[in-house]
């Protein structure tokens, strides 16, 4: 399967008609060799300079979601208003550069939780991820 058929396949997953935008989209997330870690706004400016086309930011939002909630991406949120989104699905950590607003991977094994509080009534802990903040 070529590049393209997965970016169809992955957005047709997703619940997404395979419009050029949202293989724009696909071309800039999915087709780096390293993980990409990025915001609505700076995924922006990367697909318009990589397909050389303007993109609604509705369309961002809406395919990057979807993505997302397939599982194609992985959401982080800082401060509770900044949020950035990676295509490392896998478990893992981050540093958080506050002056560069940059985020940056900690593999799952350099990490070590312990003594975690017992969940509230009712309810199970699913993961933990740890976000180091660095200046």
């Amino acid at each position: 399967m070529d590049q393209l058929e997965f970016h169809i396949e992955r957005l047709r997953a997703a619940g997404l008609r395979p419009t050029k935008q949202r293989l724009a989209i696909c071309k800039s997330l999915f087709n780096k060799k390293e993980t990409f870690h990025f915001t609505i706004e700076k995924l922006k400016k990367i697909v318009e300079k990589d397909s050389r086309k303007k993109i609604s930011l509705a369309t961002l939002y809406n395919t990057v979601h979807s993505l997302k909630n397939r599982g194609y991406l992985k959401e982080i949120s800082i401060k509770g208003n900044k949020t950035f989104f990676d295509t490392n699905t896998k478990h893992h950590h981050h540093f958080y550069d506050e002056r560069m607003s940059q985020l940056v991977d900690i593999e799952d094994k350099n990490i070590l939780v312990g003594n975690l509080p017992k969940a509230p009534n009712g309810k199970k802990i699913k993961s933990v991820e740890v976000l180091v903040k660095i200046v």
